[in-house]
């Protein structure tokens, strides 16, 4: 698993009923975009995560190339 900062992780329910919930990652600590990463949830709360297999990558179009170049500010 890869993810840059930005991106967002989705974790899917392990039970029925359980929803499914997100955290965008705020730092990566690993090499290469490798885990744990640093990742605040809807609620504001922060906590340092190796994601399991339950977890999906959403990756923030400026990380994704079939979106194109990325995205620069104008100076």
């Amino acid at each position: 698993m890869k993810a840059h900062e930005g991106d967002v992780l989705r974790f899917t329910g392990r039970t029925v009923g359980t929803p499914e919930h997100h955290a965008t990652v705020v730092k990566v600590f690993g090499q290469n975009g490798e885990p744990p990463y640093r990742v605040r949830y809807d609620d504001d709360h922060e906590t340092e995560i190796f994601p399991g297999p339950g977890c999906v990558i959403e990756i923030h179009p400026a990380h994704d190339s079939s979106f194109g170049p990325p995205h620069r500010e104008r100076q």
